[in-house]
């Protein structure tokens, strides 16, 4: 039987399935879907008539669940982050107009969705947000270290250092050559009435005059694999990175260029064919 064929209490338990799946479809896709995409993939694993997938559709998007991008011409369905997101067992982001109430443990962020990257919709932003979460809640990486201090590099919206400042880093750094992500990154910085803990520099990594227990650097491969000594000049003994902006199929080729300079991968997550990866001194 299809669901449009179902009734009452059991057409309503198929469509919340049928929500459901759709979310998962989108969210665990490691390419945009076009509606029609969506609706292929979806026909191909349940019995749904047409008319039934655009109304889930059209509620999802009524909803705030789901929301249509546009590039070079085509639409796109992906899941919405202009409402409270849950990025990790901890983390929520959510825009500074909408309410959420945190139950005991969780971390809330609150986020201006501008022009700058790092707004939670890209899995390498929730990645790195994994790795600084793990880093928090793994009792004795920092050896009860109160005086953590976090760099964040190309730091965009702000998002990765105000989460390892809220996760228990006393201060961070966050630095971009982009004029318009360090204004963001700072009206993000105040939204969380962190200016006491965050500051935002238009300094490169070389200009830097201190030491750090916390690298994050949410960039490509080449990129990493550049800045990989001067990262490590600027860690305290015993530090750890935080990196992503890796695809999967480039992890093995990053592992070993930051085995030569002594460092071993602790930590590792993957999402929609990105890694996440955590880096300690060897």
């Amino acid at each position: 039987m299809t669901i449009s064929e179902s009734t009452g209490k059991d057409k309503l338990t198929q469509i919340e399935t049928l929500r459901q799946v759709l979310l998962d479809m989108v969210s665990e896709s490691e390419i945009r879907l076009t509606q029609g995409a969506l609706e292929k993939r979806l026909r191909q694993q349940l019995s749904v008539s047409k008319s039934t997938f655009k109304a889930v559709v059209n509620d999802l998007v009524a909803d705030g669940e789901l929301v249509y991008t546009y590039t070079f011409g085509s639409s796109f369905l992906e899941k919405s982050f202009n409402r409270s997101v849950r990025i990790s067992k901890q983390i929520i982001l959510k825009p500074p107009d909408v309410f959420y109430q945190p139950v005991s443990g969780e971390i809330v962020v609150k986020l201006v969705h501008g022009a700058s990257f790092g707004t939670g919709d890209h899995p390498t932003t929730r990645l790195a947000a994994r790795g600084i979460e793990w880093l928090f809640s793994t009792g004795n990486v920092f050896h009860h270290n109160n005086d953590l201090q976090a760099l964040d590099i190309g730091t965009g919206s702000g998002v990765l250092a105000i989460i390892a400042v809220l996760l228990g880093a006393k201060t961070a750094v966050g630095i971009d050559i982009d004029p318009c992500a360090r204004s963001e990154a700072k009206k993000n910085i105040a939204l969380n009435h962190l200016e006491n803990q965050i500051d935002i520099l238009d300094q490169s990594l070389e200009q830097l005059d201190k030491v750090f227990s916390i690298v994050i650097a949410n960039l490509r491969v080449p990129t990493l694999k550049k800045l990989s000594s001067l990262i490590a000049e600027k860690m305290e003994k015993g530090g750890v990175v935080v990196v992503s902006g890796v695809r999967g199929d480039e992890v093995p080729d990053l592992v070993k260029a930051y085995g030569k300079i002594h460092f071993r991968c602790v930590w590792e997550n993957i999402e929609k064919g990105w890694a996440g990866l955590v880096f300690g001194q060897a």
